[in-house]
């Protein structure tokens, strides 16, 4: 994801109107959220320097998961303290898009080292990794439903489908080509991915184009109508009912959008921001917050690079 439930919290505060970017339309309004000056749980969350963190999961339990673009690690973090250590050694590629399924079972997108892997959340122990392809690759975010885990790629213009039939982890990936609307272009293409709200369909958005598009389970995708709207630079996608909330990250940027039933059309409602927002790259979801890890794609990397993940209320 790049350019990338559970237990009741108090509230953080209210987000205050800000000025409309020159890409929303005139009902979507960008909002600052307010950090708390106090909660429960810590809202900004320390992670370890040169990280370079990229996807967040949450659960089971009040935990998340940030995966490192540097060496592919998985960090844990208890979110009742902002405490965490490493809970998985990296193969040395990158980790990217994280998802956790009803069995515990962490489901990663492995970036340029083209594969995919998945980890038991009990233990962190490795269950089984997949070659998804051989040549070139960005492989992105993952998505579950529909039986499966359906994977994006930024650089082949394929899903990547691990049936998992009774919960079963498949022998190998299905590689789906995705055809219709969408082109592939430089830069990063297909990136956050999620159901459409009926669940018959995927959304993916566009990170180049900053177009939605909603796919079926054969990879045939159509344009979703955001009515003269854009999610350029979009990155991670979460969807709540018909509300999907979607990372513009450059643009340090949560756009808030309201679909119809099926996915093929929406508006966007709002856009919020936040002062400790540096180029977050995808959210997951604790309680009435969103998580963001700063992946801080402006800010050259080093050891010694400070990563952060923040927290806001959502929206």
């Amino acid at each position: 994801m790049r350019t990338k439930n559970l237990s009741a919290l108090l509230a953080l505060g209210l987000v205050a109107a800000m000025g409309a970017p020159a890409q929303a339309t005139a009902q979507a309004a960008t909002r600052p959220s307010s950090a708390p000056s106090s909660a429960p749980f810590p809202a900004t969350l320390q992670l370890p320097n040169g990280f370079q963190p990229e996807g967040v999961a949450t659960g089971p339990g009040p935990f998340a998961y940030f995966s490192s673009m540097a060496d592919g690690s998985i960090y844990r973090t208890d979110l009742r303290t902002g405490r965490g250590a490493i809970f998985s050694r990296g193969p040395g590629t990158p980790s990217l898009g994280m998802q956790i399924d009803a069995h515990g079972r962490l489901f990663v997108a492995g970036g340029t080292g083209g594969d995919a892997r998945v980890i038991d959340t009990h233990t962190g122990r490795l269950l089984t990794s997949y070659r998804l392809t051989t040549g070139p690759a960005f492989v992105n975010d993952i998505a579950l439903t529909q039986g499966a885990a359906w994977i994006t790629d930024s650089t082949n213009p394929v899903l990547y489908k691990l049936p998992l039939h009774h919960g079963r982890l498949p022998a190998a990936a299905t590689r789906i080509p995705l055809t219709g609307d969408i082109t592939y272009g430089e830069g990063f293409n297909a990136n956050g991915i999620t159901p459409t709200p009926d669940g018959k369909a995927l959304l993916i958005v566009q990170s180049n184009t900053g177009r939605l598009f909603r796919t079926d389970l054969s990879g045939v995708t159509r344009q979703v109508n955001l009515h003269g709207d854009s999610l350029y630079d979009g990155d991670g996608l979460l969807l709540r009912g018909r509300t999907l909330y979607a990372v513009q990250n450059r643009a340090n940027i949560v756009a808030v959008l309201r679909l119809n039933s099926s996915g093929t059309e929406g508006r966007v409602v709002r856009r919020v921001t936040d002062p400790r927002f540096d180029v977050p790259a995808t959210m997951a979801p604790f309680g009435d917050r969103l998580y963001l890890p700063n992946a801080r794609f402006n800010t050259p990397p080093t050891p010694d690079t400070p990563y952060t993940a923040v927290a806001i209320p959502r929206p």
